[in-house]
């Protein structure tokens, strides 16, 4: 692999877990605790929204990015033919 496509691969990469982690700051942190109180008023699955995100969302939420990042790296590896 040559140089110039080394830093294109690596740049898409970090792009892709930027993302993602922006994604989980945002669950994990404004909707769990920033947002809590008027989540709070609304119900879902019969307790206050906020709460649920900050117990169960979060962590279902992060199970889901790990399973999004290892599709994405799959697709990105296809795209710099580095999967065998």
């Amino acid at each position: 692999m040559n140089n110039q496509r080394h830093r294109t691969y690596w740049r898409d990469n970090t792009t892709l877990i930027r993302n993602l982690l922006l994604v989980w700051a945002l669950v994990s942190i404004v909707l769990s605790i920033l947002l809590v109180q008027p989540l709070n008023g609304v119900r879902f699955f019969g307790v206050p929204l906020g709460f649920w995100m900050a117990q169960q969302g979060s962590i279902l939420v992060f199970v889901v990015l790990i399973f999004v990042y290892a599709r994405q790296m799959d697709k990105l590896d296809r795209k710099h033919n580095l999967k065998r």
